[in-house]
């Protein structure tokens, strides 16, 4: 289990686990990054990552990318 901001950029990875406080859960899962689901990191720029979860591309911060665990 790593977390997904150290993924190599185009491998499809499934989300174990998402570390933080509720909020931060609650903030994540409503973005789309929940147990089970798949994502794609597709670039990460100077400490921010663009991720394609669910169909859509999503900017996270570093400090977000490492709380998924993957």
């Amino acid at each position: 289990m790593t977390p997904l901001y150290f993924s190599t950029p185009g491998e499809e990875k499934t989300i174990i686990k998402v570390n933080g406080n509720p909020q931060v859960k609650k903030h994540l899962n409503d973005l789309g990054f929940s147990s089970g689901s798949k994502v794609t990191v597709v670039k990460n720029l100077s400490g921010n990552a663009i991720v394609k979860v669910k169909e859509s591309r999503v900017a996270i911060s570093s400090e977000m990318a490492m709380r998924i665990m993957v």
